[in-house]
C-alpha cells in the first residue's frame, strides 16, 4: 500500500485526487507553480512544493523538478491526473528508473497507444474497427493528396500526438489539403513537440462515445460502460452524459466488448479510455485511447458507483481488481456540464481575472462539484479556463437535465465571464432535449 502519493496536476484533478487519497488514509504531496502558491489543492495535500514559475514548461511540464520534489518528499507514487504529463512515455519512464510508481500504464503502453497512427495499426491488427484512413504516417502533403483521392473528400489530417482538439482540420476540396496539413502539422509541433500525421475519412453526423476500461497486472479487464461526448466545439468537448440516448443493448455490449479486445491487446493496466465514432446506422469505429483519466469521469463514477480514481491506485499498488465484468451495473443516468471562464459572445475568449464572488449551487440527492476554485481565487492566463464541472444524477435523463438546469441557475460567479448561459441553451434545446444530436450540434444549433 502507498502511504504517500505526489499529484503531478494542479486544479480541480489535482483536488479530487487528494481527496481520494485522503478518504483512502494515503498521505499527499502537491506541486505548484509560483502564481499557484494559494491554489486549492497546495492547500488541501499535506505538502506542498514549488516546482517553479507560472510557465507549464518551466513548471507542470518540468520533469526533473516534480521526480526531484517527490524524492525529497518521499513519496512513493506520482499520478499525473489529465494534460500536462499525464501522457507522456518519457516521465513514466522517468518515475520507474526512480523507484517511483507511475500511477497508470507503463511507458511502453503509453508509447504504443499515444500515438494514433500506431494505435489505428495495432487495433487493426487486433480486429477492432478503425475509421477508413493512412495504413500510417502520411510524410508530406503530397502523400496526403494521394491518400485523399483514395479515400475520397472530406477527410481529416490528424496528428500522430494529438490531444484536446489540436492538430485536426478537415479538409472538403483539394485544393484547400496542402495549407490544412501544413497547418496541422505546426500546430502540433509546437503543442506536442511531434509532427507527424496521419489521415482518416470525416465520418460526419457520427457521435462520440467512449468506453471506460479498467485493467490489472493479473491480465483482468473490464468496462464500465460508455459516455456520450458528442456535444463538442472545435473538437473540444463542452457536456457529456453516461449512458448514451442513441445506443440500444446490443450496440452497448458490441462496443464494450470492442473496448475490452483492444485494451486486452495491448496487455493495459490502470484506467484509460477506448473513444469511437457511433454512425445512425448501427457501425463504430476505433477512434483513439486515452491512457489516462478523463476529465468527463465522474458522469461514470455516478452511473456505476465505482471510484475510478481508487481503483487506478490500487491497480497501481499491484492490486488484483475485485470488480468483475458482471458486478458492473448501470444505473440511471449522469450529466457534466464544464464551467469556462470564458465570453461565449466573444468566440470564446478566455477569461482570466479575480472571481470576485461565488455562490456554488446548493447539493441535494445527485449534485455533486468538482472544483478548485474559491471567492478570491485568480483564473490565471498560463493554464486551461475550467472553473468547475457540474454533475448530475437522476434515476432518469429527464430528471438529470432538469436538476443540471436548477444548478446552473444557482450557479453564480462574478468578475469573470463564463459559459453558463452557454450550458443553459444546451440544456434548453429541444433536441437535445429528445436526445437527437451529434458532433455537429453544437456548431448547427447553438452557435448560429
Amino acid at each position: 500500500m502507498f502511504s504517500k502519493i505526489l499529484i503531478a496536476n494542479r486544479g480541480e484533478i489535482a483536488v479530487r485526487i487528494i481527496r481520494a487519497c485522503r478518504e483512502m488514509g494515503i498521505q499527499t504531496v502537491a506541486v505548484f507553480s509560483e502564481p499557484d502558491r494559494d491554489a486549492l489543492h497546495t492547500q488541501l495535500a499535506d505538502e506542498a512544493v514549488c516546482i517553479g514559475p507560472a510557465k507549464s514548461n518551466d513548471s507542470y511540464l518540468n520533469m526533473q523538478n516534480i521526480i526531484s520534489a517527490a524524492v525529497a518528499t518521499k513519496a512513493q507514487a506520482i499520478h499525473p491526473g489529465f494534460g500536462f504529463l499525464a501522457e507522456n512515455r518519457i516521465f513514466a519512464a522517468m518515475c520507474t528508473e526512480c523507484n517511483i510508481k507511475f500511477i497508470g500504464p507503463d511507458a511502453k503502453t503509453i508509447d504504443m497507444m499515444g500515438n494514433k497512427s500506431n494505435a489505428r495499426e495495432l487495433m487493426i491488427k487486433a480486429g477492432v474497427p478503425v475509421i477508413p484512413g493512412s495504413d500510417g504516417v502520411v510524410e508530406d502533403a503530397a502523400k496526403a493528396k494521394e491518400m485523399a483521392k483514395k479515400l475520397g473528400y472530406p477527410v481529416m489530417v490528424k496528428a500522430s500526438a494529438g490531444g484536446g482538439g489540436k492538430g485536426i482540420r478537415v479538409v472538403r476540396k483539394e485544393e484547400d489539403l496542402e495549407a490544412a496539413y501544413e497547418s496541422a502539422k505546426s500546430e502540433t509541433k509546437a503543442a506536442f513537440g511531434d509532427d507527424t500525421m496521419y489521415m482518416e475519412k470525416l465520418v460526419e453526423n457520427a457521435r462520440h462515445i467512449e468506453i471506460q476500461i479498467l485493467g490489472d497486472e493479473f491480465g483482468n479487464v473490464i468496462h464500465l460502460g460508455e459516455r456520450d461526448c458528442s456535444l463538442q466545439r472545435r473538437n473540444q468537448k463542452v457536456l457529456e452524459e453516461a449512458p448514451s440516448p442513441a445506443l440500444n443493448e446490443d450496440v452497448r455490449k458490441a462496443m464494450g466488448d470492442a473496448a475490452v479486445k483492444a485494451a486486452k491487446s495491448v496487455g493495459y493496466k490502470s484506467a484509460g479510455t477506448i473513444e469511437f465514432l457511433y454512425e445512425k446506422n448501427g457501425n463504430f469505429y476505433f477512434m483513439e485511447m486515452n491512457t489516462r483519466i478523463q476529465v468527463e469521469h465522474p458522469v461514470t463514477e455516478m452511473v456505476t458507483g465505482i471510484d475510478i480514481v481508487k481503483e487506478q491506485i490500487r491497480i497501481a499498488e499491484g492490486q488484483e481488481m475485485t470488480i468483475k465484468q458482471s458486478d458492473v451495473i448501470i444505473k440511471g443516468h449522469a450529466i457534466e456540464c464544464r464551467i469556462n471562464a470564458e465570453n461565449p459572445d466573444k468566440n470564446f475568449a478566455p477569461s482570466p481575472g479575480k472571481i470576485e464572488y461565488l455562490l456554488v449551487p446548493g447539493g441535494g440527492l445527485g449534485v455533486r462539484i468538482d472544483s478548485a476554485v474559491y471567492a478570491g481565487y485568480n483564473i490565471l492566463p498560463y493554464y486551461d479556463s475550467m472553473i468547475a464541472k457540474v454533475i448530475t444524477y437522476g434515476n432518469t435523463r429527464a430528471e438529470a437535465i432538469e436538476k443540471m438546469r436548477r444548478c446552473l441557475y444557482e450557479f453564480v460567479i462574478e468578475g469573470v465571464d463564463t459559459n453558463i448561459e452557454f450550458q443553459e441553451k444546451i440544456l434548453t434545446n429541444e433536441k437535445y432535449l429528445a436526445g437527437i444530436f451529434d458532433t455537429s450540434f453544437i456548431g448547427n444549433e447553438i452557435i448560429k
